[in-house]
């Protein structure tokens, strides 16, 4: 299975995606920071973010997604940037019809590292360990967003997955609901991308056509 990360953010946005059969090595496929200017007005970066993501999608053909999940800050400015980033990959796992599963740094860090108070570089230490880097991810945004791919792999559509594959052991609550709710939100986000496909048509468009089918 194939889990595309992202750990949110307009100026620097990092991306990761990991690899790995059911119950082997995690393997690391590509990495990278998508960076957009500060002086650029807002509705670009967000376009510039969805573009590169886009290309991102398309090269790796994830199975999941992965986004870092928002928590309260006193610095508005920031969680608001933030927040706007992240519905970029949000809509982009939708339309493709593919399972978002959301974690917070806490559980990216207990997940990895067994603690959800490690600091950035215990994380980056284990994310170097567990996909056997010959260094360390740079920079800390690159490093974040595998240890999420990471989490995402053995916490929720990884852990998912390797349970009951041959109906031999029932899966655990927690394993059936997230399987329950992944497969809800795939059917959402096929339904509505059939329901929008048709484009649509300007009012004057609809008007003419009206006018011409009456009598």
């Amino acid at each position: 299975m194939r889990v595309l990360a992202v750990d949110p953010g307009l100026t620097r946005c990092g991306v990761g995606v990991v690899q790995g059969a059911l119950g082997g090595r995690l393997q690391i496929v590509t990495v990278g920071v998508i960076r957009t200017g500060a002086d650029t007005p807002l509705h670009e970066r967000l376009h510039e973010l969805q573009v590169e993501l886009e290309a991102v999608f398309e090269r790796t053909r994830p199975d999941a997604v992965a986004v870092e999940r928002m928590f309260a800050r006193n610095d508005v400015s920031t969680i608001m940037g933030t927040a706007q980033a992240s519905a970029v990959p949000m809509l982009a796992a939708a339309s493709r019809g593919l399972p978002l599963g959301l974690h917070t740094p806490s559980e990216v860090k207990a997940a990895v590292t067994g603690s959800g108070r490690a600091d950035k570089a215990q994380v980056t230490a284990m994310v170097t360990r567990i996909l056997g880097l010959e260094s360390a991810p740079k920079p800390a945004d690159a490093a974040d967003a595998l240890a999420l791919a990471i989490c995402h792999h053995w916490r929720g559509a990884g852990a998912a997955r390797r349970a009951n594959t041959d109906g031999e052991r029932p899966l655990a609550p927690a394993a059936a609901q997230y399987r329950a709710a992944e497969a809800a939100a795939a059917r959402r986000s096929r339904s509505a991308a059939k329901q929008y496909r048709e484009p649509l048509r300007s009012s004057a468009s609809r008007d003419a056509t009206t006018r011409g089918a009456r009598p």
